[in-house]
């Protein structure tokens, strides 16, 4: 009883620590608590203060909508709009007007003229989320953009000029894709003021727990995390990065009947018993492969 009353405080005392840590990094611009991502941290800050175009790099799920973010509210545009656009999920028929804008009757159905991103984000920040997917035909008319400051919208007589800083976020390999003539050398030099590079989460995991925390104290802060739930989060790859913990925590704390999220609530598969504190019996090597395959697949679906 006495041994069982010391491991549940020693849980609240790590989940208060956490909720402290989370507090004093700011609940909006929480990038983490690793040394990796401190010294990301003051490279933001530093080149907040600049106009430098900035390309952020990193797998998907690692936050680089929210370093864009943390970049434009701490420069001097901090009071101009912040606008993203996801180059890949825009058809490529749409995406010149989607950048740039159309006048009325430019094409069948503008029956309105339309602003694009590069008008509503004039005066603030665009971020070009998965630039890697643009179009070639798109990237030497937004190297034009960059260099003359001017957008001339579908459909229009004459262009317009816009002030815009540009932040573009991509998970491709860029230098690769000029190698391979995919992607315009001219246009990268242009995007590339300067690069910052999100490691995946799998690579700091002193930020696991303090992401959970931050993830858990929007959902429900009254709820706890278990000894067993903690030591799951720490252990998981998390291939999907901090979007994937997100969403476990998130799930975990809207289905979760206690006030404490136990390792099974967070549906992390064949991990989950391996965080319990009665170990099952080994069995037969090629059916826990098969297992393990099977439940790997069905995460990554």
């Amino acid at each position: 009883m006495l041994a069982t009353q010391i491991q549940l405080q020693q849980v609240r005392n790590e989940n208060l620590r956490l909720r402290e840590l989370v507090k004093d990094k700011g609940p909006r611009l929480f990038l983490g608590a690793s040394s990796a991502m401190e010294e990301l941290s003051k490279r933001v800050t530093k080149l907040a203060g600049t106009p430098l175009n900035v390309l952020i790099l990193g797998e998907t799920g690692t936050g680089k909508e929210v370093i864009s973010r943390a970049i434009h509210s701490q420069s001097l545009r901090h009071k101009g709009p912040w606008v993203a656009v996801n180059c890949a999920a825009i058809p490529e028929t749409l995406l010149e007007s989607t950048l740039f804008g159309h006048e009325r009757g430019a094409f069948t159905g503008a029956v309105r003229a339309q602003p694009g991103k590069f008008a509503l984000a004039d005066g603030g920040t665009l971020l070009l989320d998965e630039i890697g997917e643009l179009p070639l035909d798109l990237q030497s008319k937004l190297l034009r953009v960059l260099q003359e400051k001017q957008i001339e919208p579908v459909g229009a007589s004459k262009p317009r000029s816009v002030d815009v800083r540009i932040l573009a976020a991509t998970h491709q390999n860029l230098e690769e894709a000029v190698r391979d003539g995919r992607f315009r050398q001219d246009l990268y030099y242009r995007l590339n003021g300067a690069t910052l590079t999100l490691p995946p989460l799998r690579n700091r995991r002193e930020d696991i727990l303090p992401f959970a925390r931050h993830f858990l104290d929007q959902v429900d802060a009254e709820l706890e995390l278990s000894a067993a739930a903690c030591e799951l989060i720490e252990r998981h790859p998390w291939p999907g990065n901090v979007r994937e913990l997100e969403q476990t925590i998130t799930r975990a704390a809207l289905l979760c009947e206690s006030s404490t999220i136990e390792a099974g609530d967070l549906e992390l598969g064949h991990l989950a018993t391996l965080a319990t504190d009665s170990p099952s019996p080994l069995g037969n090597l090629k059916d826990a492969q098969q297992s393990f395959t099977h439940d790997y697949v069905m995460r990554a679906l």
